[in-house]
């Protein structure tokens, strides 16, 4: 018997802590899988648990069920269900994943600790200006972990830069007070196989590292292609719909 994609709106705080402990386990049992697959240690992969338009309740569920990495991809949702998750232990680390608007960076980089989209040198000085104002703000030293989104078919409006700016956004990133230079992060284009398009994004990895040594995350895959992407190298896949279901109309968090 097949579980439910989506749990029924009736369901208990319990029936939908069962319902996200099972589908985290398949999805943990297919990253480990897929490792084996691929000659590697699963251990090295991490898990990024995608929960845009889920509430700040199913994080704290998946905070009891051992997950540290979350993902959102717009700003006032994932600031809120920061700020309402602040008191967990061990702390969560987010991850934005989604495209960002430069104005949006003042707020991203008070909560999150590594931001996937970086994908344009204006972007990079937003980030690079957020991230000092929200050093001074805690009076320590704040590092924004920025991964290169790299476009892996030129098709604008997806997001990307490509694949020949990569060394020059990095350099921008390493010359910025508070920002480092983590790797790169992709999305495989729907008109081609993902493990053909992500073979395309190791070498760029490689030369990146060439010059950043530091630059160690692949962040590709996620719940339809997450094998492809761990076949390729990837070291973080971000996942949503395998875990949570089918998304909802986005709520409001709580």
């Amino acid at each position: 018997m097949t579980t439910p994609l989506r749990p029924a709106p009736e369901q208990s705080r319990e029936a939908r802590r069962a319902f996200l402990a099972g589908r985290l386990a398949a999805v943990r049992e297919r990253i480990a899988e897929a490792a084996r697959a691929a000659g590697r240690d699963h251990t090295g992969i991490t898990l990024i648990t995608v929960t845009k338009t889920w509430p700040a309740e199913d994080v704290r569920l998946l905070a009891g069920l051992g997950v540290r990495d979350l993902g959102e991809n717009q700003d006032q949702q994932a600031s809120a269900k920061a700020a309402a998750c602040a008191g967990l232990a061990p702390a969560l680390s987010w991850h934005f994943i989604g495209q960002l608007q430069s104005n949006k960076a003042p707020s991203v980089a008070r909560y999150a600790d590594m931001v996937h989209s970086v994908d344009r040198a204006s972007l990079v000085s937003a980030l690079g200006k957020a991230a000092e104002r929200a050093g001074r703000a805690e009076r320590a030293g704040r590092e924004l972990r920025c991964l290169i989104q790299v476009s892996l078919d030129g098709t604008a409006g997806r997001g990307g830069a490509h694949p020949d700016e990569v060394p020059r956004l990095a350099a921008l990133i390493a010359g910025r007070p508070g920002l480092t230079v983590a790797g790169v992060m992709a999305v495989a284009p729907p008109q081609e196989p993902a493990g053909q398009a992500f073979a395309r994004l190791g070498p760029v990895r490689e030369r990146l590292l060439g010059e950043h040594p530091g630059a160690v995350v692949m962040s590709a895959g996620m719940s339809g292609d997450l094998e492809a992407a761990i076949a390729a190298g990837a070291t973080h896949v971000r996942v949503g719909s395998a875990i949570l279901g089918h998304r909802p109309p986005a709520p409001l968090p709580h």
